[in-house]
């Protein structure tokens, strides 16, 4: 004679029940149930895979040529002079993702301009994460010659604040 366990005496796993918990499962965005009855527990999971999705790099449509060509020429270099002020070796780059504050509350003075001296540990500017206040000091002593961010926008890892020199 064949011993028999006491779960499988009392209670008989019903293939169709997991079944059923499964579908419940894909339907809905759980990612595991558990049932219970007496001491049968039945666990059904289902591991997720996260995939990156591919990059996919954005063009810009071409601009309509300008009716007037000295504006544009004009314009250019403006823009290669801020690019060559974001590379400028004393540029000072946002430590984190935020929102950069030049000003300790709306309405009171920045804590700095163009053409203000700096000692090196002074605070230049706020840069709020995740509702944290994070103060931004000056490295080096030196005048401010450029800002490159306003008061209230974000800024991106990395991203060229100011210019010391």
């Amino acid at each position: 004679m064949k011993a028999k366990t006491p779960m499988a005496k009392e209670m008989p796993i019903d293939p169709n029940f997991i079944r059923e918990i499964a579908a419940l499962i894909s339907e809905t965005d759980l990612t595991e149930i558990e049932v219970a009855k007496g001491d049968l527990k039945i666990r059904v999971a289902r591991q997720i895979t996260m995939q990156a999705a591919p990059m996919q790099q954005v063009v810009p449509a071409p601009a309509a040529a300008p009716a007037v060509a000295a504006p544009v020429a004009a314009a250019a270099p403006a823009a290669s002079a801020t690019a060559d002020l974001s590379a400028h070796p004393g540029a000072v780059r946002s430590p984190m993702v935020g929102t950069a504050y030049l000003r300790p509350s709306p309405g009171a003075n920045p804590f700095i301009e163009v053409g203000t001296v700096v000692k090196a540990g002074d605070k230049i500017m706020l840069v709020e994460a995740m509702k944290t206040f994070n103060e931004i000091n000056a490295p080096r002593a030196g005048t401010i010659t450029h800002i490159f961010v306003e008061d209230g926008r974000p800024v991106e890892y990395g991203e060229p604040l100011v210019v010391i020199e």
